[in-house]
């Protein structure tokens, strides 16, 4: 777990988009693995099998939720022992660079979101984590050649989203 969660983790939180799906699909993820952990084979990609269940969890899920969720950003977070008010972010901090990089990691998040979620898992793996396109294919079961066309479509798609953004900011769409 501490080799590869604080990953999985990121792969989540960019699958699932908010903190709290993220922290429930990590936790997932690896209490499979320790059920399954007399069948690994200790040569396995470990790192490959994890995403693969972090990418299915995530697609459950989908498949049991609504389709919209709307929470107030006004209300108490219920908790086991109560409930807690919202945290406001510190005043003293440079409050233009934070809103400004807390602007810029909603709109990519929400352009992440506004993928399919096979075009989403590619980008994720490749461009966020990393992962060579053998691997990709590999952790999602697919040929080589689908990677590449969905990572292509990928970020075209969050290009064209995303030039919006990159106008604000003071470079070329």
């Amino acid at each position: 777990m501490a080799r590869y969660s604080k990953h999985v983790y990121a792969v989540a939180y960019r699958m699932a988009g908010n903190e709290a799906d993220a922290k429930d699909l990590a936790q997932e993820a690896f209490v499979r693995v320790w059920k399954a952990l007399g069948r690994i084979e200790p040569d396995a990609a470990l790192e490959g099998w994890l995403y693969r269940i972090v990418s299915n969890l995530y697609i459950d899920l989908l498949r049991r939720r609504p389709k919209t969720r709307v929470q107030s950003l006004d209300e108490p977070i219920a908790t086991s022992e109560g409930q807690m008010a919202r945290e406001q972010p510190d005043p003293a901090a440079d409050v233009e660079r934070t809103a400004l990089d807390k602007m810029v990691d909603q709109r990519i998040q929400q352009a992440l979101l506004g993928l399919r979620e096979d075009l989403r898992m590619v980008v994720v793996l490749a461009d966020v984590e990393g992962y060579p396109y053998e691997e990709i294919a590999e952790m999602m079961g697919v040929p080589i050649g689908t990677i590449k066309s969905r990572l292509h479509r990928a970020r075209r798609a969050l290009r064209d989203r995303l030039g919006p953004v990159r106008a604000e900011m003071g470079g070329t769409p």
